[in-house]
């Protein structure tokens, strides 16, 4: 009997690579407010969960910036009909009240990771500016998160990166 297309991707695709990030992690992210300049790097721990038979992930992760805590959920899945990874983000610091939608094409799937785009604003402060995450696996037991602001003129900037080391 022929797999389903879920099944064939979480043998040998996208759902895959999705699963490589389930567990408990560790590490510490820098923050960035302005371009190159670091204003802030605190510890920082994840738990990644399977969601619904491997369709998606929920990463929880817990930290401090400028010694005030955070905490955030980002709900990931790719899209196996449209073939690209997807997002739903909340946290306590960067959202506010907002849920930010990403994804990012087929295109942009690599062996170890993928990168997704979204935006945010207000429209007190005029045009949306677009926030980019890549997540790269750089072995079983490390891990990258790293994201980046786009202005509205398209210049991007480091804004953030957790550097992840599994625990146990």
């Amino acid at each position: 009997m022929a797999k389903s297309k879920l099944e064939q991707s979480l043998t040998d695709g996208a759902h895959k690579l999705l699963t490589h990030l389930v567990g408990s992690w560790a590490g510490a992210t820098k923050t960035w407010f302005e371009k190159d300049v670091l204003a802030d790097e605190s510890p920082m721990s994840a738990e990644i969960s399977p969601l619904y038979d491997g369709r998606f992930i929920s990463y929880d992760y817990q930290g401090s910036l400028e010694g005030k805590p955070f905490e955030g959920k980002m709900i990931i899945g790719f899209d196996i009909p449209y073939q690209r990874f997807s997002a739903s983000w909340i946290d306590t610091f960067h959202m506010g009240t907002q849920i930010m939608l990403s994804s990012g094409e087929s295109g942009v799937i690599k062996d170890n990771g993928f990168a997704i785009l979204g935006s945010y604003g207000s429209p007190e402060y005029g045009a949306a500016w677009g926030w980019r995450t890549e997540v790269e696996i750089i072995s079983a037991d490390e891990i990258v998160f790293t994201a980046y602001n786009i202005s509205p003129e398209g210049e991007e900037a480091k804004a953030t990166e957790t550097i992840y080391r599994r625990r146990g």
